[in-house]
């Protein structure tokens, strides 16, 4: 999405499926792991015990005991451990423990190598535990049977096995919470932290009012002063980091696995200090992606960005929410049809939300915002096709994609127009 313009406030945010695949399938074995059989349990005990007291640090905020299960003479990783450390701390985490799988253990002269399964909970915010993999590499540490961490990933694994980093894993982060809401700033962007939890606070209590699903009403939200995360969101609407203000993303609880952990989501950090109705009315649009969750993974996409739309404008007075021009020009043109969800983040996305705000308008209108909800439940079916979906139209609302989008173009010249004059 394009820049929030002074007037107005367009959002986008899609909820996005995160693919992965197991580390610990035969597929995915590196050849030398073969030799993993013959390694020795006592290694593989020292191994699981260097991550048992990794782990009681993180969960007993002992800096001291984490940093020394590093081996010594690395002062890169030691000050990238401290740095991680310090930032897991300000984290409200219930659940931070390793596995080691002995399949994936491969000895590399005197160290070893092994894929690592972290599992962390943030309490509060997190329905279960989110599960990641790295390679860690380990090495003796002078006492018999004792092992030191000397690397806690491997960037060509990584790469191969598509992990997506989080910002505390790579650089300081400032943590600040308030009731149902988790911030995640960092030293440059926190100055903006007691307004925006603000704002995201009242967000959910709006979005709640509007919202008939049941939801944790709680929400952590990335707001950082470098784009560099928002960019490796997969899946990016539009493809473009610099064309969006702010996207909702699934957490899930394992990669390649269904069952999310969560639904967060983050900000451009030219938002942050752009106070204001229109940032309020992102934030709304992105919480109603939080609130619906999964709910419309298989619904069209003008129906997940109409309702967000709509629930996003519902606490402002009607002069007050904005639309687009391209949405008014694209209105007068005539609508022809609903648009398709491999289109609707193209060139002409401005158009597109402004068409899904007003097809959800004119069925709320028309039939009661309770059917914009059935809608949901009913279109939400992966095995329906633009046909299907055009049908249960007609059996909820007795009218045809093409009939909805022509209506909902009518009323919303009938609203904006006096405004493009």
């Amino acid at each position: 999405m394009p820049t929030i313009p002074s007037s107005l406030s367009l959002a986008v945010a899609l909820l996005l499926g995160l693919t992965g695949c197991s580390v610990f399938s035969d597929d995915d074995a590196d050849p030398a792991s073969e030799a993993s059989a013959s390694v020795p349990p006592d290694v593989q005990a020292g191994l699981r015990v260097a991550l048992d007291q990794r782990a009681e640090a993180v969960l007993a905020d002992d800096a001291s005991g984490f940093l020394s299960g590093l081996a010594p003479g690395d002062r890169g990783l030691r000050r990238q451990q401290r740095t991680y450390f310090a930032n897991l701390v300000q984290l409200p985490i219930g659940v931070f423990d390793y596995t080691l799988d002995p399949s994936g253990i491969v000895r590399d002269g005197d160290t070893y190598q092994a894929v690592v399964e972290l599992r962390t909970e943030l309490t509060g915010f997190d329905e279960r535990p989110v599960v990641s993999r790295d390679r860690f590499r380990f090495t003796a540490s002078g006492e018999p049977g004792q092992y030191a961490v000397a690397a806690v990933g491997d960037p060509t694994w990584e790469a191969e096995h598509d992990v997506r980093l989080q910002p505390w894993e790579t650089g300081p982060i400032v943590v600040r919470q308030v009731p149902g809401v988790l911030g995640v700033f960092d030293g440059r962007s926190v100055v903006h932290a007691d307004r925006l939890l603000a704002d995201v606070q009242q967000g959910i209590t709006d979005v709640s009012g509007v919202v008939p699903l049941d939801w944790s009403r709680a929400v952590v939200v990335y707001a950082l002063s470098d784009p560099a995360y928002l960019a490796s969101i997969p899946d990016l609407p539009g493809g473009d980091p610099r064309t969006l203000d702010g996207v909702a993303f699934p957490v899930p609880a394992e990669p390649g696995k269904p069952a999310l952990a969560s639904t967060r989501f983050a900000l451009h950090p030219r938002l942050l200090g752009h106070e204001g109705l229109g940032r309020e009315r992102l934030i709304r649009h992105e919480l109603t992606h939080v609130a619906i969750g999964r709910r419309d993974d298989h619904a069209p996409v003008w129906l997940s960005e109409g309702l967000a739309e709509y629930v996003s404008v519902r606490p402002l007075p009607p002069e007050q929410r904005g639309i687009s021009q391209s949405a008014i020009d694209a209105a007068r043109a005539g609508f022809a049809d609903l648009p398709s969800d491999p289109a609707f983040n193209d060139g002409d996305s401005q158009a597109h939300y402004g068409q899904a705000w007003w097809a959800c308008e004119y069925v709320a209108a028309s039939y009661g915002e309770a059917t914009l909800w059935s809608l949901l439940d009913q279109l939400d079916d992966p095995d329906l096709d633009a046909a299907g979906r055009s049908a249960v139209l007609r059996t909820w609302i007795g009218l045809t994609s093409r009939q909805l989008a022509r209506r909902a173009g009518r009323l919303l010249l009938l609203t904006f127009e006096p405004l493009a004059a």
